[in-house]
């Protein structure tokens, strides 16, 4: 008698312990959904986008997100940002540029507050492409990869063909709006024989 209630105390403290861990996970789980936070919207105007990349602005700062092609999946979107200070953001974009001319023979690397940037410059298909290799949080265990984009690509990007469709869209208007100087001038010459 005194060993089946001995055992039966046992199985109703296993039973006890049971419950609280039972208990203890649905706290913890429930406590680590009740930390989430609504955060300050910031507003990010969208530069330029092409594909999997997109490169958004809010006041001095500039942020570019990517598909990272390195991880298998490809559902994963990275991002780094750096602040335009001291006119990085058009030094980037020539950096890049100069690279499509002479491209150099190994990566590029640039550190950024939170992270290093590379840039892996190479031949696809007989023309030269970039690609951004995205050291996250400057540690070289973890990295993402862009897709490879052309200079088409990084004009767009960048922003850069829009300046070149608006610069060819005035110039188209300028055009139809100024008259040819001859037919001003023998405008001038009929209305200047007339009076005489």
């Amino acid at each position: 008698m005194k060993i089946k209630k001995k055992r039966d105390a046992l199985l109703s403290q296993k039973t006890i312990m049971r419950k609280i861990h039972l208990l203890l996970a649905l706290f913890l789980f429930t406590f680590s959904f009740a930390q989430i936070k609504v955060l300050k919207n910031e507003n990010l105007v969208e530069v330029g986008k092409e594909n999997a990349i997109a490169l958004y602005k809010k006041q001095n700062k500039y942020v570019f997100n990517y598909q990272d092609i390195n991880n298998s999946n490809l559902n994963t979107y990275r991002s780094f940002y750096f602040h335009d200070l001291n006119k990085d953001f058009d030094q980037l974009y020539k950096m890049i540029s100069d690279g499509f001319i002479d491209m150099p023979q190994s990566e590029i690397q640039l550190e950024l507050p939170n992270d290093i940037i590379g840039l892996n410059f190479a031949k696809n298909y007989g023309q030269t492409t970039v690609q951004f290799v995205h050291y996250i949080n400057k540690s070289k265990k973890h990295i993402g990869k862009s897709q490879f984009l052309t200079k088409n690509q990084v004009d767009k990007v960048f922003g850069k063909n829009r300046m070149k469709n608006r610069s060819s869209v005035a110039a188209s208007k300028a055009r139809t709006t100024i008259q040819p100087y001859e037919k001003t001038d023998t405008a001038t010459e009929k209305s200047a024989t007339k009076k005489k």
